[in-house]
Formats: C-alpha cells, sequence, structure tokens
C-alpha cells in the first residue's frame, strides 16, 4: 500500500485573492481517501522538520532570518508569500515529509508527500513560494545515512526547478533532469545536468516525445540508485500560471511512462507534489489525483513481480 505524508494540518494565512492555491491540499487528501488510493493507516502527518536537517543544505543566516521573520521586503516579494510563523511550520512540515517519504520509498519502492517539491529554494534565499528545498535536504540526509549514491531529481514541473539545479551544479553523482516550459519563470534558468525547454502552447504529444527522447536516456546515463520524481501538473492547459496546453490524458501518460520506467529499472522513487493553479482548482485536484493513481497502479506492479519471483 502506498504511503504518504500530508501537512494540510498547518495552513498558512494569506491574504484574500492570492495566487497560492492553498485551497487544493485537504481536498486532495480527501479524494485520495475516497478513492481508496491511500488509508488512514498510510496517511501520516507531517510534523516540523528538525532544524539539523535544513542546515544539512542551507545557509546558517539565511535559515536564522527566516526563523525570525527579519527576510527583507525584497526577500518576501521573491518569495511571493506573506512571512509569518505558521508559513516556517508549513515549510519545515512539507520538507519532514520529503524526507519521511524518502526512506518509505527505500523499503517499498514507492512513496510520496503531498506537499513538497519546492525546487526553487536556494541555499541562501527563497524564491517563487519556496522557503526551504526539501528535495536537496532528502539527498543531503540520504546520502549521510549512506542509504542513497547516485541521485536523480526527475523534474516535470512546468517550471525548471532553479534552485535544486543550483545547488547540485557542482556534484556529479546527483543528476538533476527538467523539462520545462522555455518561456515561464525563472526569467534566467540555472544549468540543471539536462534541462529540456518547450514552446509555449506545447500539447500531448510534443511532451510526451520529449520525454521519450531524453528520459530513459538519462537515466541509462547517470545509473541512479535512487529517483525524487517532482510530479507537478502545471503543465495543464488550465493552469494559470503554465504555457503549455496538456490534457489530463497526455499527464495521465506522462505518469504512466515515469512509473514504468523506474520498475524497468528497479529504482525507488519518492514523489512530490509540485506545482499545479487550475482555474478552476478541481483540475489540479484531479491531475495530482491521477499522480497518485498509476503510483499505486505500479507498486502493484512491482509486488507481484516481487511474488513472481518469490515463488
Amino acid at each position: 500500500m502506498l504511503h504518504l505524508w500530508t501537512s494540510h494540518i498547518h495552513p498558512v494565512p494569506l491574504p484574500e485573492g492570492h495566487p497560492f492555491p492553498a485551497a487544493k491540499y485537504a481536498p486532495l487528501v480527501e479524494r485520495l481517501l475516497a478513492l481508496d488510493l491511500v488509508r488512514d493507516t498510510h496517511l501520516h502527518q507531517s510534523e516540523p522538520a528538525p532544524l539539523e536537517w535544513i542546515h544539512r543544505v542551507h545557509d546558517a543566516g539565511y535559515v536564522a532570518r527566516v526563523l525570525g521573520g527579519a527576510l527583507t521586503g525584497a526577500e518576501v516579494r521573491v518569495l511571493g508569500l506573506p512571512w509569518s510563523p505558521q508559513l516556517v511550520t508549513r515549510a519545515r512540515a512539507a520538507l519532514f515529509g520529503t524526507v519521511m517519504a524518502s526512506r518509505a520509498a527505500l523499503a517499498h519502492g514507492i512513496a510520496g508527500n503531498l506537499a513538497g517539491g519546492s525546487h526553487h529554494a536556494f541555499r541562501d534565499r527563497a524564491e517563487a513560494y519556496c522557503l526551504f528545498n526539501d528535495l536537496a535536504v532528502a539527498i543531503a540526509l540520504l546520502r549521510e545515512e549512506q542509504r542513497v549514491r547516485r541521485p536523480f531529481v526527475l523534474d516535470l514541473d512546468v517550471h525548471q526547478g532553479n534552485g535544486t539545479a543550483a545547488i547540485f551544479a557542482d556534484d556529479p553523482d546527483v543528476f538533476t533532469y527538467s523539462i520545462h516550459s522555455e518561456r515561464n519563470y525563472p526569467a534566467r534558468k540555472e544549468r540543471s545536468s539536462l534541462d529540456v525547454a518547450l514552446p509555449d502552447g506545447c500539447r500531448d504529444e510534443e511532451y510526451l516525445a520529449a520525454l521519450d527522447a531524453t528520459v530513459p536516456q538519462a537515466l541509462d546515463r547517470h545509473a541512479p540508485d535512487f529517483v525524487l520524481y517532482q510530479a507537478g501538473v502545471d503543465a495543464l492547459e488550465q493552469d494559470r500560471f503554465g504555457r503549455l496546453a496538456l490534457t489530463h490524458d497526455g499527464l495521465a501518460a506522462r505518469d504512466a511512462r515515469v512509473f514504468r520506467w523506474l520498475e524497468a529499472r528497479g529504482l525507488p522513487v519518492v514523489v512530490t507534489l509540485g506545482g499545479g493553479y487550475g482555474r478552476p482548482l478541481e483540475h489540479s485536484v484531479e491531475a495530482h489525483v491521477n499522480v497518485w493513481r498509476e503510483a499505486v497502479a505500479s507498486l502493484g506492479r512491482r509486488a507481484a513481480r516481487t511474488d513472481c519471483k518469490l515463488d
């Protein structure tokens, strides 16, 4: 059964009309439970991550400013969220979820976080709703624990994972893959291990062809022992920040491909929620549900293979 971590019990106060999709998290949990894609016994509440975890990646001065509410006005504008103690708690909880789900994925093959994927956070600064880079912290801890040697970040959010790319720019043991909208945020891209930039209005066929041409080869070239799948759904045509034009069927085909590729290589994978800013927001919720539907199907296939081998 799929193990998932959730942070939706840690609300963040936002001004009316703010574009951050805080309203999607609780309905997503409800949908997953109603569809029996996760059970109560396998749905875990995230708690604020220890500061020692955060310091594995982030600059101590930056962390102190975040905790103390001492970010400058310019830093808050770049973050795009008003600072509050609740915001810090939520960011720490999202990070906790990714770390715990990563450990569970190593044990069970697949696990996930119903938050996280804060790929715009740099070592010393926040960007675009991202305070702490949970992907980078999970990698740092797993390597320190000697559970992982050659992680692979598979970032399929519509925005380039610039913070993650910058953090691991000089680390050849970490592969950062990003397929994203070429003209979308951030205006100044970092250099990932492999960047695949797509034009505005890109549709299902072109998107899937780009994946087919690049992901399997990148996996084989790096030969990872662990994958972090940033499964953002903001490539949907209905997404307010996306600039691409994928359908729900196209995104489901994306997820099916990803899980099949990882199964074939016997790779454990942790899945993070990533972006989704649909209009209406139900489009994003449904697309997120489809990610976990494919994850559950993949877990079933993995279990069936294990049973056959044992027989």
